[in-house]
């Protein structure tokens, strides 16, 4: 018996059995979830990545099993051989996939036992995430981590398939390159053969996907690793999956299309969900009036009002002189909402603080009277038609923001995705895409004090707005666009720069010196010079994407082996001190402040 237990190799997963394999002689192998002892029979069940089956020793099937049995603890490893049998009446557990059956064991090897786990391996475990990510090793056991997980490959394998048959090219970049500026720190690595010299990380491979397209590979695809050095929140990590997409010879408009194509694939093949583009599509300008941010949730209303012309003769002068020094008034209507109180609204104020908005002023619509601090400076004809613009009714609560336009734009923004949430107006259920167009080429840094690319300093402008890019930079509109989903950014890119002289006009529009831009990215503008055709792409990010269509709150878990929001691995120490003899190596010296 010990030689064929040794012998046995694994025919089944645990949680594909089912009624039609009853009778049937399975080996399965897997960790123990729970065991229980009913004095003659013990019960165990055997978890892997497919699920559950309950396993059954009986000493009347194989009494030396059974005997062994008593010294499994949970998460245990085991190999049992056995006979699937129906569940005796009453005993069907409708909550598993596998509740109709149980396998009656007649052989058992225990492959390895295991320490008491520091927490349950269950969905529902009340552990802090630090223990989680410390043994994340036995986090990633939890069955809900284990469907990301199943979710995450079928979904790039779907992309993988979609673009295969369209043509594109797998090609990878390297990882090692030099520092050029992307909007965010660049992770650093000395070279030991090249002293005080340092290779970069990229952020993403825009440059050499650039360059695959002057080489004639005219669709490029990487499912690629990036790395930003920057402030990490629940949907940023150090380093990330993106889905990076180039072609040449296209538009805006095929662009879109293959990727609305990639994305409605992928939810036919992994959810039999169908989508059905094209996705809408506003600009950046209507994304920012409507909604105050360029990543509306457009699953539900409650949009932002300008009622500056409205108030901007008004007697309040918070309200006039704004609208006279340039600024904006916008307002949204929290329909049924009069009845938050003082604390509540203050709440509101704080939050929109936050956003670098000085105020929060506010209106309760009774049936006959607008209760207000500031209902007194308004006449009868402005409240007339900040009713008409607003549709208010008795009940409503009317929120008003005035500053600059992009302080007003994303605190009243923020603002409307907070009530929404709290006022349960989302359907989580929908999946509502959206592209943002023509986004501003450039924004003033007020901290760097000259002008930034709002994406990267290789899109190109619109046609129209070239001459613009001499005498009035910040009006220049760009051929960039981003896929936003739920009210998450999952994606963007634009038509790049194939021109020399093009790409030297923005360069200067940047304040970015000739000696400067030589030295930079004299390598892409020669590159420019030797026939680059007409180019752009994309690119999504994969762990967001997966994140929202997993219904996590974290980008967290749906990446293997992620870090803090510190960018620290709690499983492995890393970061890490070097020796004392790997600095030497590199030239290095650590200067402690």
């Amino acid at each position: 018996m010990i030689e064929s237990v040794d012998k046995m190799k694994r025919t089944h997963n645990c949680g594909e059995l089912t009624s039609a394999d009853v009778g049937l002689n399975v080996v399965l192998m897997g960790w123990v979830q729970r065991r229980r002892d009913h004095g003659g029979l013990i019960f165990v069940d055997l978890r892997d990545r497919e699920g559950i089956t309950q396993i059954v020793f009986n000493p009347e099937v194989d009494r030396e099993s059974h005997h062994r049995a008593h010294a499994i603890r949970n998460e245990f490893v085991l190999a049992v051989r056995g006979v699937v049998s129906k569940r005796p009446e009453g005993m069907i557990n409708p909550k598993l996939k596998t509740g109709d059956i149980e396998v009656l064991v007649s052989e058992l090897k225990i492959l390895n036992m295991s320490r008491t786990p520091p927490f349950m391996i269950d969905d529902n475990v009340d552990v802090s995430e630090n223990v989680r990510l410390r043994y994340r090793y036995l986090d990633l056991r939890r069955p809900r981590l284990q469907r990301n997980f199943i979710l995450r490959h079928l979904i790039t394998a779907s992309i993988r398939n979609y673009l295969n048959n369209l043509g594109f090219l797998d090609i990878e970049t390297p990882f090692l390159t030099r520092s050029t500026p992307e909007g965010a720190r660049d992770y650093l690595v000395p070279s030991r053969v090249n002293p005080a010299r340092f290779y970069a990380l990229p952020q993403s491979p825009q440059l050499f996907k650039q360059l695959l397209m002057v080489a004639g590979f005219d669709r490029y695809y990487q499912i690629v690793r990036c790395f930003r050095d920057e402030d990490l929140r629940a949907d940023r990590q150090p380093e990330f999956t993106q889905i990076d997409i180039e072609m040449s010879f296209v538009d805006e408009d095929e662009i879109i299309g293959i990727t609305e194509g990639m994305i409605s694939a992928l939810f036919k093949e992994v959810f039999d969900l169908e989508l059905n583009p094209p996705f809408p599509r506003m600009t950046y300008l209507e994304a920012t009036q409507r909604f105050g941010l360029d990543k509306p949730d457009i699953r539900f209303g409650l949009e932002l009002k300008d009622v500056s012309d409205i108030v901007k003769d008004s007697e309040f002068r918070l309200f006039s002189e704004t609208v006279r020094n340039g600024g904006l008034v916008k307002a949204i209507n929290a329909k049924g909402c009069s009845h938050f109180s003082r604390k509540e609204i203050d709440d509101l104020s704080d939050f929109v603080s936050v956003y670098k908005a000085r105020g929060l002023a506010w209106i309760k619509i009774k049936a006959d009277v607008w209760q207000s601090p500031l209902a007194k400076f308004f006449s009868e004809g402005v409240k007339t038609a900040i009713s008409e613009l607003l549709d208010t009714e008795p009940g409503d609560l009317i929120f008003f923001i005035a500053d600059h336009p992009k302080v007003v734009n994303e605190s009243l923004g923020q603002l409307r995705n907070h009530l929404a949430q709290r006022l349960r107006l989302i359907d989580e259920n929908r999946y509502d895409f959206v592209w943002i167009t023509q986004f501003p080429l450039l924004e003033f840094d007020e901290k760097e004090k000259r002008n930034v690319p709002v994406h990267h300093p290789f899109t190109a402008p619109l046609p129209e707005d070239m001459d613009l890019l001499t005498r009035e930079p910040l009006a220049v509109r760009s051929r960039a666009y981003d896929l936003v989903l739920n009210g998450a950014e999952i994606g963007g890119g634009s038509i790049r720069i194939h021109q020399r002289d093009v790409q030297e006009r923005v360069f200067e529009a940047l304040q970015i010196d000739r000696h400067d831009y030589e030295k930079k990215f004299g390598f892409l503008l020669e590159a420019l010079e030797y026939g680059a055709p007409p180019h752009g792409g994309i690119a999504l990010g994969l762990d967001r994407l997966v994140m929202i269509l997993c219904g996590q709150a974290s980008i967290r878990d749906v990446i293997a082996f992620p870090k803090t929001q510190k960018a620290a691995c709690l499983l492995t120490g890393a970061p890490s001190e070097a020796t004392p003899g790997q600095l030497e190596e590199l030239s290095l010296k650590i200067s402690r402040l």
